[in-house]
């Protein structure tokens, strides 16, 4: 039987039905304490919008929300007393109810007590007076990061998104508990492999790692040149 090499076409075929596995994954990024105190601290809470969107970023910070999370909050998902909640419904449709710090309900007190009643029951609004949308949260948060970077020179380097937030609340969770379970859980992660992207970018959980591990002795010796070695050295004459 005749072997024939397959024409390009028949290889390109080939190539296309295997199955590529995704191997590259890419680092999160997220703000240090400094960072995300100057964001927090830049909305102006003398003037309404201020106050709203300082309330939006305190939230979202502290919840590890996600942006569609955050604009799809209404007034009911809100508790204020006894405890400070807000009841979250997550991706499929996922739901988990969070505490929040006494600053953020702080936040969202005065939020509340500007916000007016218009028709919508969102939480948060708009301009208009409708609901928050994910662009026009993209667009407070990227306002507000100009206004923190002149404080927070860091903040410039960066690229921030509503996802950084997200990111940031996982690294502090992570910092503050050491246990990857706990973020996951806060988070609303169907499981904790969606979790441990957060592990791979904590310098803190490696060092632990190489802590852990006794390391190979190295063998002493002495480096002796050889002869030929010193004779190529030697100065001519």
């Amino acid at each position: 039987m005749e072997y024939r090499l397959p024409s390009c076409l028949e290889q390109a075929r080939r190539i296309r039905a295997i199955p590529v596995k995704k191997t590259d994954e890419v680092i999160i990024g997220y703000l240090n304490r400094e960072e995300i105190q100057a964001l927090l601290d830049a909305p102006d809470p003398s003037v309404r919008y201020g106050l709203r969107d300082r309330a939006m970023l305190h939230l979202t910070f502290a919840g590890g929300l996600r942006v569609s999370e955050l604009v799809g909050l209404n007034l009911v998902d809100l508790a204020l007393h006894p405890q400070p909640t807000v009841h979250v419904m997550g991706k499929g449709r996922r739901e988990r109810v969070l505490p929040l710090w006494k600053e953020t309900a702080t936040a969202l007190r005065d939020w509340l007590k500007v916000r007016g009643e218009p028709k919508t029951t969102a939480l948060f609004l708009n301009a208009r007076g409708d609901v928050m949308t994910r662009s026009g949260f993209e667009y407070i948060l990227e306002k507000h990061v100009r206004t923190a970077g002149a404080k927070q020179a860091s903040l410039a380097k960066k690229r921030v998104s509503p996802h950084s937030l997200r990111h940031s609340c996982a690294m502090h969770t992570l910092y503050a508990t050491g246990d990857i379970r706990k973020v996951s859980l806060w988070l609303g992660h169907a499981t904790l492999q969606s979790t441990e992207v957060y592990l791979r970018a904590d310098p803190t959980e490696k060092l632990e790692a190489m802590a852990s591990l006794v390391p190979p002795t190295l063998r002493r010796g002495h480096f002796r040149p050889p002869d030929k070695l010193l004779a190529m050295l030697r100065p001519k004459q």
